[in-house]
């Protein structure tokens, strides 16, 4: 399994891809239409916290869903480390 950030139109995606090839969007990072950046880490239930709008950079959002390590809710037991691009 792969964990590494995947570019995007608007901004970039947090991916674990399978030996398959299978891909699973555990986080993201995008730009809005009104120039600001917002970044999500997925999770299985409701937490609010893991969402934030406002931030100044790519590199910020990055930061912060990589901070609440997403992959690990949903790929437990694997050793996963994000891939340099």
């Amino acid at each position: 399994m792969r964990l590494y950030w995947r570019k995007r139109k608007v901004g970039m995606d947090l991916v674990v891809e399978n030996d398959d090839k299978d891909i699973f969007i555990v986080g993201g990072v995008r730009e809005t239409k009104k120039g600001g950046i917002e970044a999500l880490a997925k999770t299985t239930g409701y937490d609010p916290s893991r969402a934030i709008k406002g931030l100044e950079s790519l590199e910020q959002g990055k930061i912060f869903v990589e901070n609440f390590q997403p992959w690990l809710e949903f790929f437990p037991g694997e050793d996963l480390n994000i891939e340099m691009e």
